[in-house]
């Protein structure tokens, strides 16, 4: 009778566990690379329309003040999965190998019943497989825009295969996403499903049915796409990412992508050699170059765009038409913002606000309300923790941000966050780097930014209110004294909150050489909000 008992009790606990985790909300998390805010037309673009992502933020919240932690790609995305910034999770700038053994979110979200996978860019190394997934299928580093290959682990065991796909690869990973979302998973279990794509990353090539978008369009350029940095200090300075010296032959398609197969290549060659042909007869010098060179990319670029949109609203329909969108919270993001000619450049890294600032939209019918706009100061470290808090998850206390809920569901709390800290660490003195953007940290609230470039000793500070381009420096000026003074002690109070380790020893002083502009060669425990 006693055993009897114990199982007749097992099964009932089993039961209601069951029910319990079928009845917790469902987790779309969609996630671009390097998709900046002011390419989406919920955010005001004024160079393209984006309807599908559009509908996330109309139907939902647009949070207009998110910023990264580290703007660089693989970076972003541990954090996110961890919900601790870079010197806590261990992995700094691209190249490094994220440790997967430590607690992520999506292994939290295991333990209560839920289904989990990511599918797309992984971009964390190859070393192991993600972990903390039901199922995951990744592209192999950057992934390819055409033809790419995967890496396949469908039962979540370490035990992955090799997948070759012939087509668009923003297409490919919508399609494993919908397969995923109505083949391959527990329709009992609630679901949490990272779909990722590469787009719109260099060197954004677009998909065969948008190879001629915009061909009739001007895009308006950025008033600082002549930017001398004459308001800034060496860094700026002496980057290596501005359209004018640092784009290649592919990134300007005068050479086709190498993986196109002989009917891809036929297409786009019918739709770039004419293009090309008459940019070479033009043989155009100077700023005239500059021009041509920014509407290529800029075209290119929210070409990607276009098939990303096209693609996100493949999935919102899929869950309006299945019955899943009203149980179901929709998340938009990319991992950083990028530079769309402002400043002359393109590329990242920078706490300037265009590649500092990310997209953040969430829908949730019922609990967010359509329309909304938040203006808090939020971050991609507080990613893991809204996932875990829509659960009904508590986060861990190594965990560095707060939970985005209460803002969403128009709660915002009285202490959430004032200040913001970023800081990126990828260059070296002794070689050269990606980009030649120089280690540096910094703090931003609503209206100031304060930024010290280490190991160069210098500093910069703007006024966002007055100069929300960031054109010139106030640094040393005594208008801004206590404003200056207020910001260094901000960003002493939350290096030592977030156990921010000296990283200046570590990257020798530039020799002189490195500073002429660079030519283009052939927690402590948890935080409280108010202090995060």
């Amino acid at each position: 009778m006693h055993v009897k008992f114990a199982l007749c009790a097992l099964f009932v606990l089993i039961a209601a566990q069951t029910a319990v985790a079928a009845d917790r909300p469902n987790i779309l998390f969609i996630f671009t690379d390097d998709h900046a805010s002011h390419a989406i037309s919920a955010y005001g673009s004024k160079i393209n329309q984006t309807p599908n992502l559009d509908r996330i933020a109309n139907e939902g919240m647009r949070f207009d003040n998110c910023f990264c932690t580290n703007s660089i790609c693989g970076p972003s995305r541990a954090v996110i999965l961890t919900g601790k910034y870079s010197h806590k999770n261990g992995f700094y700038q691209n190249g490094n190998k994220f440790d997967g053994t430590q607690p992520t979110f999506p292994k939290m979200l295991q333990t209560i019943g839920y289904e989990t996978a990511v599918i797309g860019k992984w971009h964390l190394g190859e070393h192991m497989e993600p972990t903390g997934f039901s199922y995951s299928e990744v592209l192999i580093g950057q992934g390819p825009y055409y033809n790419p290959t995967t890496l396949r682990d469908p039962n979540g065991d370490g035990n992955r295969e090799r997948i070759k796909y012939t087509g668009y690869t923003t297409d490919i990973i919508t399609d494993l996403g919908l397969t995923w979302l109505k083949e391959g998973r527990d329709d009992d279990q609630p679901f949490m499903l990272m779909l990722q794509h590469k787009a719109p990353h260099r060197e954004w090539c677009p998909g065969p049915d948008y190879l001629t978008m915009y061909d009739d369009v001007e895009i308006p350029e950025p008033d600082n796409l002549f930017d001398d940095y004459s308001g800034r200090g060496t860094a700026a300075r002496t980057q290596d990412m501005t359209i004018e010296k640092t784009m290649t032959e592919r990134d300007l398609k005068l050479v086709p992508p190498p993986y196109l197969n002989e009917e891809q290549l036929k297409v786009w060659n019918e739709a770039y050699e004419p293009k090309n042909k008459a940019f070479r007869e033009a043989n155009l010098k100077g700023k005239d170059l500059v021009r041509w060179k920014y509407q290529r990319y800029i075209k290119d670029y929210l070409r990607c765009i276009a098939s990303v949109d096209d693609n996100v609203g493949r999935v919102l329909n899929y869950l309006d038409e299945s019955g899943l969108a009203e149980n179901t919270i929709v998340i938009y993001s990319s991992d950083q913002g990028f530079y769309l000619g402002d400043h002359g450049w393109f590329d990242k890294r920078f706490m300037y606000e265009e590649s500092y600032r990310q997209p953040l939209m969430a829908r949730w019918p019922g609990k967010i309300k359509p329309g909304s706009v938040s203006k808090e100061l939020v971050s991609n470290v507080d990613f893991a923790e809204t996932f875990l808090d829509v659960a009904g998850l508590d986060p861990t206390n190594a965990m560095q941000g707060a939970s985005l809920l209460p803002i969403a569901e128009g709660n915002t709390p009285e202490d959430w966050r004032k200040a913001h800290y970023y800081h990126y660490y990828e260059f070296m003195a002794d070689r050269r780097t990606a980009h030649m953007v120089r280690r540096h940290r910094g703090v931003r609230t609503d209206r100031y930014k304060l930024i010290h470039f280490y190991n160069l000793g210098e500093w910069e500070l703007y006024d966002l209110e007055k100069d929300p381009r960031e054109m010139k420096s106030v640094y040393g000026d005594s208008e801004y004294a206590n404003v200056q003074k207020d910001l260094k002690q901000a960003l002493a109070r939350l290096t030592e909150e977030l156990d921010v380790p000296d990283d200046s020893g570590s990257v020798p002083k530039d020799p002189p050489s490195l500073n002429q502009p660079v030519r283009k060669r052939n927690q402590k425990p948890k935080q409280t909000r108010a202090k995060s």
